[in-house]
């Protein structure tokens, strides 16, 4: 296997495996390579994981899951990173960032309606808070849903949203009391069928597989039925999750960082320079014990934090330090094996690829800087 377990069940260790194994097949080289050039979306994999029933693994039993763990989450999402934060941010938008929020806020008929195609593979969801003057302060979004008879009228327009282009279903912050700031917040699930909706793909650095996207509501009219949970309550909502989203975009970081030592490892030990393989170097064997450290507290923060959710703490300080831990190990990660592996790694290939997708790590998801802010006011018992 590509990288060691920590304490893995034997349980967990088949799921590795088998994700590890199909995502070797499906998602090659070669092939991520391809995509990453189109900006092609990873579909036969996604498909393959909804086949193998991986997408159901957060969901509860009676909504058609498997009840896993959060440990269980880490150790699938890890795997995840490992092959391609393209294919992670694909099931990660999916799964614990829209289903999650339909599984523990939206009606009994809408879970019923909704879980199990996302399950499937069926439908795909997305979900959407930034917007151009509202990134980090989603306190400060503009977009506007006002109720008109049995419906809501949106009017407004987010901005870097992963995977919209490939949603069937959007769960998109609006604010439906502009005068009560964070408390006037609503969430509404979107059907990206809908006149009045124009989803407009973006360029980016990285993560093409993935891409980001623009989305620009005129007079959408959407079904007072698809709120989730109660109008003016999507602050509270969004602040309940935010340890799990944290949760995962740190195990998928760790599975970066173990990727990135895996191509750096490859290419030194056969390499040779000056009559010696460039292992023999000590300024090129400490860069890959700087990966192996960066990538190895990344993973004990990952678990530690998965630990505590499993035993029913609300972690936000340590959610808050793994996310801004993992995600700045993943970017100086990346960028030290690319400097192991020299003009290699600056040319078209895995690792130039995955120094690119790791430079969003630090930035999406709650900015370093954000994560610094909640750390700081949890210390002193000033967090909100």
């Amino acid at each position: 296997m590509p990288y060691p377990s920590l304490n893995f069940t034997t349980e967990q260790m088949q799921m590795r495996d088998s994700v590890h194994a199909l995502l070797s097949e499906k998602l090659p080289p070669e092939k991520l390579q391809k995509l990453d050039e189109t900006y092609g979306d990873p579909t036969e994999a996604y498909s393959a994981l909804a086949k193998s029933g991986w997408l159901g693994l957060m969901f509860t039993e009676d909504n058609g899951g498997f009840g896993g763990s959060f440990r269980d989450m880490a150790v699938l999402i890890e795997i995840l990173g490992f092959h391609s934060l393209s294919i992670a941010t694909a099931y990660q938008c999916s799964t614990v960032f829209g289903g999650s929020y339909i599984q523990n806020f939206g009606s009994e008929e809408m879970r019923r309606e909704y879980i199990p195609k996302v399950i499937s593979g069926d439908i795909r969801l997305a979900i959407a808070y930034t917007e151009p003057q509202a990134g980090s302060d989603v306190a400060g979004i503009r977009t506007r849903a006002v109720r008109d008879g049995d419906d809501y009228v949106i009017n407004g327009q987010k901005c870097y949203i992963s995977c919209a282009h490939v949603a069937n279903y959007i769960a998109v912050a609006v604010k439906t009391d502009p005068d009560a700031g964070r408390k006037g917040i609503s969430m509404v699930l979107v059907d990206t069928r809908l006149d009045g909706l124009n989803i407009r793909p973006m360029k980016s650095l990285g993560r093409h597989a993935s891409q980001i996207n623009q989305i620009f509501f005129d007079d959408l009219r959407v079904p007072a039925e698809m709120l989730i949970g109660e109008e003016n309550a999507a602050w509270h909502m969004m602040m309940k999750s935010l340890n799990f989203e944290r949760l995962v975009l740190s195990a998928g970081s760790a599975g970066v960082c173990m990727k990135a030592i895996h191509v750096a490892k490859n290419f030194v030990q056969n390499r040779e320079a000056f009559g010696h393989n460039i292992m023999d170097f000590q300024a090129v064997s400490h860069k890959l014990a700087e990966m192996q450290i960066l990538a190895h507290t990344s993973r004990l923060h990952t678990y530690h934090v998965a630990e505590l959710m499993d035993a029913g703490e609300n972690p936000i300080m340590e959610t808050s330090v793994a996310k801004t831990y993992t995600t700045e190990a993943m970017a100086k990660c990346t960028d030290v094996g690319l400097q192991a592996m020299g003009g290699q790694g600056y040319v078209a290939g895995e690792m130039e690829r995955i120094f690119r997708d790791a430079r969003l790590g630090p930035i999406g998801g709650g900015t370093s800087e954000i994560m610094r802010n909640v750390i700081a006011w949890k210390m002193m018992d000033l967090y909100p």
